[in-house]
């Protein structure tokens, strides 16, 4: 059908994206750079479609001192199955410029969407095993300390800083997809009169979901590397630990709960509006429950980092068992609002 043709800058912009993705083939997609005092130049993985590249051998003499795996390429499965996927989507723009039909660009735009939400995935997975998975007989172990990099953006992992970034290629990935989505937009309002205007328009506002969705949940407190936001003290009895987590997902840790009512209160009154408190469950692994949905135990027995003898419980049966060890009444958390 004449209807279901792509408009000319929509099939130029498809053959655009089709031949930039050829590129991805030949430089990094991304980018690890860790600094030091002692590397003043600072140390980097280049991550590419098939292979690691930089500074992978003395990264891994250091990881080996704190227990973390060593890197090589043949034990990555994605460097054999991402050259495929690249390859299938230079084939699928080129194919959809080709065929000229709006469903086909649809469907396109769909799959490369779903793909970067996969890789993405698939990168903090690894970052978190990489992290996460320490040889308990390593030279230096720091008790409760985990090792994930940043998924993007900075984090501080004991004397390193660690900067995750993409690089080219993950540049032009992300190119494509925002040249792909005034596409969408052009072809969506052209056959807005179709009857599969809800489709078109979940298609469009996907990316942007995306964008807005950003995890603004709490962060797992770190025992031994956090500091407390209130009174600077490094984290380390996780049963009594809190969070307050703003509107745009930053957080700030606590080492106690009356450390965190202190800082809540001296918050601007719009800030308090749209934070989010969490508190550490005395039981279990210490999740953070949001506060609202906790049940508190006050009990002098407890020994908390800033005596606020305070704890925090998920359950009324996990509490009522703590209780008999530290008896305590039950309280109310006071915030002046």
């Amino acid at each position: 059908m004449q209807n279901d043709k792509l408009l000319i800058s929509t099939r130029a912009i498809v053959a655009i994206c089709g031949f930039s993705l050829i590129a991805v083939m030949f430089v990094p997609m991304w980018r690890i750079d860790l600094n030091a005092p002692q590397y003043p130049e600072g140390l980097s993985l280049a991550i590419h479609a098939n292979r690691i590249k930089g500074n992978v051998d003395i990264i891994n003499g250091l990881n080996h001192y704190i227990g973390m795996k060593t890197l090589h390429d043949k034990d990555f499965p994605e460097f054999t199955i991402l050259p495929w996927c690249i390859g299938f989507f230079i084939g699928l723009f080129l194919l959809v410029a080709l065929l000229n039909r709006r469903k086909w660009f649809y469907a396109s735009f769909f799959l490369f969407v779903a793909f970067g939400i996969i890789a993405m995935a698939d990168f903090w997975r690894w970052e978190y095993n990489y992290g996460h998975n320490l040889d308990p007989h390593a030279a230096i172990i720091v008790p409760g300390m985990a090792y994930q990099p940043p998924l993007i953006g900075y984090k501080q992992l004991l004397n390193f800083a660690a900067y995750s970034i993409p690089d080219t290629g993950g540049w032009i990935f992300i190119g494509c997809g925002v040249l792909l989505m005034p596409g969408v937009f052009f072809e969506w309002r052209k056959s807005r009169k179709a009857k599969k205007i809800g489709l078109v328009s979940a298609l469009l506002l996907l990316p942007l979901f995306l964008l807005s969705s950003c995890s603004t949940g709490p962060e797992a407190i770190k025992t031994g590397s956090d500091n407390c936001a209130f009174c600077k003290m490094t984290i380390s009895d996780p049963r009594f630990g809190a969070e307050i987590v703003t509107h745009t997902g930053k957080a700030f840790k606590f080492d106690d709960i009356h450390c965190m009512v202190s800082y809540y209160d001296a918050l601007d009154k719009n800030l308090k509006k749209t934070a989010t408190v969490y508190l550490s469950d005395f039981c279990g692994n210490h999740t953070l429950v949001p506060s609202d949905k906790c049940i508190l135990l006050l009990s002098k027995d407890f020994k908390c980092p800033m005596d606020g003898h305070i704890a925090a419980f998920s359950s009324s049966d996990s509490m009522e068992r703590i209780r008999q060890t530290y008896p305590g009444e039950k309280t109310e958390l006071a915030l002046n609002k």
